[in-house]
C-alpha cells in the first residue's frame, strides 16, 4: 500500500450492518509511502492506523 498526504483511506467494513469508513490521511510515517498513517476519520477524529485487508487508498483528487 502506497499513500500521500492528502489522498483518502478507505476501510471497508466486514460486517453488513455497519458503514464503511473514510478519512483523509494527514501524515504518512512509513517508508516509501508504507503505513502506518495518522488519518483523520470524517468524525473528526484522528489515529494512527496499520490498514488492513480490507482497506485501500483512494488518490487525491479522484
Amino acid at each position: 500500500m502506497h499513500a500521500q498526504v492528502g489522498d483518502r483511506l478507505v476501510a471497508e467494513s466486514n460486517r453488513v450492518d455497519a458503514p464503511r469508513r473514510e478519512g483523509q490521511i494527514v501524515e504518512v510515517r512509513g517508508t516509501d509511502g508504507g503505513p502506518p498513517y495518522v488519518v483523520r476519520w470524517g468524525d473528526g477524529h484522528e489515529g494512527l492506523v496499520y490498514p488492513g485487508d480490507d482497506a485501500h487508498v483512494v488518490p487525491a483528487g479522484l
